[in-house]
């Protein structure tokens, strides 16, 4: 029977060293590995690329890595409520490549299915596109972008089993499906970590082909990055 599980976050990072390149799941605050970025913060490795959606905010998510100055590069698509990652760009102390969101999401994919590149026509006409391949299909323009080249990936779901079958949900869907087996080694920390067989087949999302390693995470925030009140409330 095949077992992807682990028994901690300190097992599940194992082999992290500073330098290298990590795809990091999640869209704003909503189903980021919290558990694994905390262990990266413990670790102290340096240098570090990280791929990202967004960089979280000062105080949470991929901020702490950001306020221990463990990031020498960003790739996103945006800066989002990060105060400390808007100063760090706009200082030149972070190497930071804002890139479109579909770019960000089909580079991920790309690498998930071992193509080593796409043609989109995001970005075309724009800063994006400088120093890249362009080539017309059907007359229209569109830029090359290469796969990611990932170490890590590290991805949060809602349930999963030991053979690394994931279930996501709501907003979290978003990134963690595309960077399930588009690094080295990918980990996921879920919920909700179930025996081989507890998992309706229809509704699983990611098969565990695509995981090397799954564990049960803890103390899970949640935080929410805008609250918007009624006047009632």
């Amino acid at each position: 029977m095949i077992c992807k599980k682990v028994n901690n976050i300190q097992e599940a990072l194992k082999g992290i060293q500073s330098g290298m390149t990590l795809l990091l799941g999640g869209f704003g605050l909503c189903g980021i590995p919290e558990n694994a970025i905390s262990e990266l913060v413990r670790l102290g490795v340096k240098d570090l690329t990280c791929i990202s959606n967004n960089a979280g905010v000062d105080d949470f998510g991929l901020g702490l890595l950001l306020q221990k100055h463990q990031v020498k590069k960003m790739i996103s698509s945006y800066v989002g409520e990060n105060d400390e990652f808007e100063r760090q760009m706009l200082s030149g102390e972070l190497d930071v490549e804002l890139i479109p969101q579909g770019t960000l999401a089909e580079r991920c994919r790309a690498a998930q299915s071992g193509f080593p590149a796409i043609f989109t026509p995001a970005g075309f006409g724009t800063e994006v596109a400088v120093g890249k391949e362009t080539r017309e299909f059907d007359g229209k323009t569109y830029v090359l972008e290469r796969a990611f080249k990932a170490d890590f990936s590290f991805v949060k779901a809602w349930k999963g089993d030991t053979a690394g079958n994931l279930i996501f949900k709501g907003t979290a869907r978003n990134f963690n499906p595309n960077m399930c087996g588009a690094a080295t080694i990918t980990v996921a920390e879920v919920e909700e970590l179930v025996p081989v067989g507890n998992l309706d087949p229809n509704h699983i999302h990611i098969p565990g082909i695509f995981v090397q390693r799954i564990v049960k995470g803890e103390n899970y925030e949640k935080r929410i990055e805008q609250l918007t009140l009624s006047p009632d409330s």
